[in-house]
């Protein structure tokens, strides 16, 4: 039986390379050793797709930027190996800001997500389902954005951070932490995916350390910056978070995250309550 496909003839195919029905495969493409490529699949001019990475059906994989500025220009998008990529997404190829968006190693794309222009996600990042990212967002290593979460353009996510799903992340977000809530905050350090990720119990505790000071001593940012400088032991984990928040607070940032906030989004109110049933308020 014959099996429709358009795949032009100048790509660059590799070994062992599965390609459905209906795919269509344009020139400037290359695509690595045992990728497989699903029904009704696109993989459009632009795009570098590593080894061992499967496009699900019905993603579009390198289409032009979202972008009034982009004219057309020769620009790239850049798939590691062994990334998965589920159905009906969306990835863009980069503008001359950057000229490529980026998917490192062993990433998981959930199905509906949008990856937009000049993005850069490193290894073993997972996006859920719906997740929509603006242009030149950059994902640390070991991330994972829970579903329908969008993030602003510009906006930079540490590594190793667990965003909850639904959330609206209009600011930088450090490493090692969880965020949640509306407006988005920090609402403790991610110790259950550090330790799967094989921190140990001295590290983590030395993360919240940090935190305790930035988020929930009541210093600003500058401020808590040179406690945590002063008074903590210098680790790799002090230094990836000092030399992040440090480079969100400058200039043409965004910023970062508040600080842990209650459910309602107002400190916590202590009351007092009286014999006759009446309450007063402590703080």
């Amino acid at each position: 039986m014959n099996t429709i496909r358009n795949v032009h003839p100048e790509a660059k195919i590799g070994k062992n390379v599965k390609i459905g029905a209906f795919v269509t495969i344009e020139k400037d493409v290359v695509i690595g050793d045992n990728t497989e490529i699903f029904p009704n699949a696109m993989i459009m001019n632009g795009t570098r797709l590593g080894e061992n990475c499967k496009i699900f059906p019905g993603a579009i994989v390198g289409s032009i930027p979202q972008d009034l500025k982009y004219k057309g220009e020769r620009t790239f998008l850049e798939i590691g190996n062994n990334v998965t990529i589920r159905e009906y997404c969306t990835i863009n190829i980069g503008t001359t800001a950057n000229m490529r968006t980026v998917i490192k190693d062993n990433c998981l794309i959930m199905a509906y997500c949008h990856i937009a222009h000049d993005c850069i996600i490193h290894e073993r990042c997972v996006l859920a389902n719906n997740v929509a990212l603006a242009g030149h967002i950059e994902i640390g290593p070991k991330t994972v954005l829970g579903g329908l979460t969008a993030v602003h353009q510009f906006v930079r996510i540490g590594a190793h951070v667990m965003v909850g799903g639904g959330s609206l992340v209009r600011k930088d977000i450090p490493p090692y932490i969880k965020a949640a809530r509306e407006p988005l905050s920090f609402v403790g350090v991610n110790s259950i995916g550090l330790r799967r990720k094989g921190f140990s119990d001295d590290q983590i505790h030395n993360i919240q350390n940090i935190y305790r000071l930035l988020f929930q001593k009541g210093h600003n940012t500058s401020q808590a910056l040179k406690v945590i400088e002063s008074t903590l032991t210098e680790t790799p984990e002090r230094e990836n978070i000092l030399g992040f928040v440090k480079e969100a607070v400058a200039v043409k940032s965004r910023g970062i995250i508040r600080g842990y906030r209650h459910t309602n989004g107002t400190p916590r109110i202590k009351v007092k309550v009286n014999g006759n049933g009446n309450g007063s308020v402590l703080s």
